[in-house]
């Protein structure tokens, strides 16, 4: 759990499957990223989705600094430069807007490429 700055007069804590969870949405964002972890963005149910979106990141914290790792499936056709970048600003942005904590690093890797079509 990670202890948020409160102005209050009690705790604010986060687990770290949260900030996993705000991190693996944030990527499954952006145009180009098929899944996260391995997850394809075309699983049945919204539920389904949620519940594995954690996979494929890591959490690091560190006081108020938090260092991630996200594995993402990339789309075919896709400039892996320009989405890898994109995935990096929209982590960062998310986690520091919900938790006010410092993202310092966001790592991304691509483990994978998808050639699935899309259904008309």
């Amino acid at each position: 759990m990670t202890e948020v700055k409160s102005e209050g007069g009690g705790k604010v804590l986060i687990s770290d499957e949260i900030l996993a969870t705000i991190a693996g949405k944030a990527a499954m964002e952006v145009e180009g990223v098929a899944g996260v972890g391995g997850l394809f963005s075309n699983v049945a149910t919204k539920k389904a989705i949620r519940k594995y979106m954690a996979k494929g990141v890591n959490v690091a914290v560190s006081g108020q600094n938090v260092k991630l790792a996200v594995a993402i499936t990339i789309k075919m056709g896709t400039k892996l430069h320009e989405v890898s970048k994109e995935v990096q600003q929209r982590v960062k942005s998310a986690v520091e807007t919900m938790t006010g904590l410092d993202v310092t690093e966001v790592n991304v890797r691509i483990g994978a490429i998808s050639t699935e079509r899309q259904k008309a």
